[in-house]
């Protein structure tokens, strides 16, 4: 009997963990109301997964291969402003300094950021803001 309490209280606590970190761990919502979350990873005390939720739909974790698609299909409807686009995040990824608390905060993303690259959210699935707030 003393083993069904542990197993009991055990499952009970990671469904309560769980729960409490669907709703603590949204680190952003977009315009358009896609939330993005954070949940603790497994590689390491500092690694973190990112999963996003459009509305009306379920949660999702975005793939390397989702930004390269993206990135390919904002090319291809207007080249130039694309690059400018890639050469933002690179200069992102300049800035960003490693963590060592969860959740993460963003570090080098402000909405303004987007406002001059809007024209490309007229295609692909995803919007300028989501791309820069993921990465």
């Amino acid at each position: 009997m003393p083993l069904v309490v542990y197993h009991h209280l055990r499952a009970s606590y990671r469904i309560w963990r769980v729960k409490r970190i669907r709703v603590d761990d949204r680190i952003y919502t977009t315009r358009k109301g896609v939330e993005i979350l954070v949940y603790p990873g497994k590689k390491s005390p500092h690694d973190f997964v990112v999963r996003f939720k459009e509305p009306g739909k379920r949660e999702r974790t975005p793939a390397h291969v989702h930004v390269i698609v993206e990135m390919y299909v904002k090319y291809a409807y207007d080249p130039w402003l694309a690059l400018k686009l890639r050469d933002h995040i690179l200069q992102m990824m300049e800035n960003i300094r490693p963590i060592n608390s969860f959740p993460p905060q963003l570090q080098f993303f402000s909405p303004e950021h987007v406002e001059r690259f809007q024209r490309l959210d007229d295609v692909g699935e995803f919007t300028v803001e989501f791309l820069l707030v993921v990465t």
